[in-house]
């Protein structure tokens, strides 16, 4: 079994090191296919990559059109049977994470498998700041949705049903996923346990403005697959986040 790792890289010298880590330390019984896709960094993220070059198939580097084209482009170079995507200032929260995956996969059958995620302090990437425990799928149109960093699938997926769409900003990932497991009806799988230590300050949840911006592409992605966004769809997602917080 082969599995792709994209992580897309701009300008990360602060925090790539470790994402990079933490993949190459996955333990198991496959083949890693490690994809980075820079997007023209002069910050010396290219030199810290340059010293794990054994381990990473392929580094490009170069204008792109933002991040998921980056991801779209690091998707069409991947070669694995499962494809994952961690960016550059997360990680993987230990060295069974793929393994645990792909068992997932294996026992269930499902055509994509997603965890727990726990957000970090952005300092040191060591403090819980916040829990996202994901449960068992639920309901898109209830404000339900996977974390998307601990989401891997099938490369059917992609190949079948498209590559993120290059309409939304910041939404992109949502849509990706509603088309996938909503529209499309792709099995999901449930893995109970933090996979990945996601580092606090997601700009969608940064200020009013911001959230009003992410509520405008979150219908927009309903729009795109032809369907009008349920009524309380603006309510029920930011809501559903109010559990991740509280004591650790």
């Amino acid at each position: 079994m082969t599995v792709s790792v994209i992580t897309v890289t701009y300008n990360a010298a602060a925090t790539v090191e470790m994402a990079v880590h933490s993949v190459l330390g996955q333990e198991g019984d496959f083949t890693l296919d490690y994809h980075i896709v820079d997007g023209g960094s002069t910050d010396g993220t290219l030199d810290i990559l340059e010293a794990h070059k054994a381990g990473i198939a392929q580094v490009t580097s170069g204008p792109d059109g933002g991040l998921y084209d980056a991801m779209n482009r690091g998707v069409a170079r991947a070669q694995g049977d499962i494809i994952g995507i961690l960016n550059a200032d997360d990680a993987y929260a230990d060295s069974k994470v793929i393994a645990d995956i792909l068992r997932t996969f294996e026992e269930t059958g499902a055509d994509g498998v997603y965890a727990d995620l726990d957000y970090v302090d952005e300092a040191t990437a060591t403090q819980v700041t916040r829990q996202w425990k994901s449960k068992e799928p639920g309901d898109f149109r209830k404000g339900w949705m996977p974390p998307h960093p601990t989401l891997f699938v099938r490369r059917e997926l992609y190949e079948q049903h498209g590559l993120f769409n290059l309409q939304l900003r910041s939404a992109a990932d949502y849509e990706l996923m509603l088309r996938f497991f909503h529209f499309r009806g792709a099995e999901l799988a449930y893995l109970p346990r933090t996979t990945v230590k996601m580092r606090a300050g997601g700009q969608s949840n940064a200020s009013i403005g911001n959230r009003i911006k992410a509520n405008a592409e979150d219908a927009k992605a309903w729009r795109l697959n032809g369907v009008s966004p349920p009524p309380l769809l603006r309510l029920a997602k930011p809501l559903r986040k109010i559990g991740q917080f509280g004591k650790r």
